[in-house]
């Protein structure tokens, strides 16, 4: 804990001091409590969809989910979630912020957890000699476009309070390990959430927000920007709006780097049903995890994004569903953004 915050101060130090910086303030025990919220919300939804994972294949998930207990939240150490970023951390810890394609590469390739998809070709390529950016390029590695870095990138805006220039940039090293474009995107829109959900209470603001972090002419955002459009059409039915995403983008033949048996795990479609859950959940944690694993594929992984987000944008919350208002201005230990 005491390293993830420092690692936080380094990226505040470097902002903050250069000329013209706008500074906004959080203090240090609500940055705290909104850290450990994304990181048990995203426990908590790993291990929410963790049994029905891939269950729905383009269809909604209509079958009863199992009850979720608190105890079940364990279950997301061992999910790569979760593991994966750990690593990152450590590779943060030992190299530091500016940190390298190459070193980011070799401490990736140094990991024994299991892996699937990009990332375990990504690894492989870099154990090959292949190293990042090349090694999530296309020409190297045909999952480039997967979800696996959209669903290992919280720890970066975790670590970026405001700071959606520096969760891209740290993104950029570690996302082109094992994916590339849209891929890569994933993780930055998703990082980009967290850096602007320490001052925005809006989720839709949110959304948008994280938007700003990726191109806008890239199939993630215009995926994503159609969620959002389709809500505004359609704001009471969720049902809808999964239908036309998934017939817009889930089924473009060559959308995705890799299917079989009606499997996808696209980052873009995906990253839209964690953007339906966000948005049809309206701040409620049990609503917004229902609708993101009943949006099906990875239906595991998806409410784990939605609910980091959701827990760390609302902060924990024990018996409301409410956002809270405004910050105190008046904590004796603030960090300045």
């Amino acid at each position: 804990m005491k390293k993830l915050i420092s690692i936080s101060a380094l990226f505040l130090t470097a902002i903050c001091s250069a000329p013209g910086a706008e500074y906004r303030t959080l203090p240090v025990d609500t940055y705290l409590d909104k850290m450990k919220g994304g990181w048990a919300g995203q426990m908590i939804g790993v291990s929410y969809g963790a049994p029905v994972e891939f269950r729905a294949r383009g269809h909604i998930d209509d079958e009863e989910l199992p009850a979720w207990k608190p105890g079940r939240a364990l279950i997301g150490v061992g999910q790569d979630d979760l593991y994966v970023e750990m690593s990152f951390l450590e590779a943060l810890e030992k190299y530091g912020l500016d940190v390298t394609y190459e070193e980011a590469g070799k401490a990736f390739s140094e990991t024994k957890y299991p892996l699937c998809h990009a990332s375990l070709q990504g690894r492989t390529n870099v154990q090959k000699g292949i190293m990042p950016p090349h090694s999530g390029s296309p020409r190297y590695n045909h999952h480039c476009a997967d979800i696996d870095f959209q669903i290992e990138a919280d720890l970066f805006g975790l670590i970026s309070p405001g700071l959606p220039r520096s969760s891209n940039a740290i993104c950029d090293v570690f996302g082109h390990i094992m994916n590339y474009g849209d891929g890569v995107y994933g993780g930055m829109f998703m990082a980009a959430m967290y850096t602007h959900a320490f001052f925005e209470h809006d989720i839709e603001k949110v959304v948008r927000y994280g938007l700003r972090a990726i191109p806008r002419e890239s199939v993630y955002a215009q995926t994503i920007r159609d969620a959002l459009l389709w809500r505004s059409i359609h704001p009471n039915d969720w049902r809808r709006t999964w239908k036309l995403v998934t017939e817009k983008w889930a089924s473009r033949p060559s959308g995705r780097c890799f299917s079989g048996e009606g499997f996808n795990v696209d980052a873009s479609p995906n990253g839209a049903y964690v953007v339906i859950g966000l948005l049809y959940g309206n701040g409620d944690l049990s609503k917004t995890l229902e609708i993101a694993t009943r949006c099906g594929q990875d239906s595991d992984c998806n409410p784990s994004s939605a609910a980091g987000v959701l827990c760390y944008h609302s902060r924990l919350r024990a018996h409301t569903g409410a956002i809270p208002g405004g910050y105190s201005r008046h904590s004796r230990h603030e960090v300045r953004v």
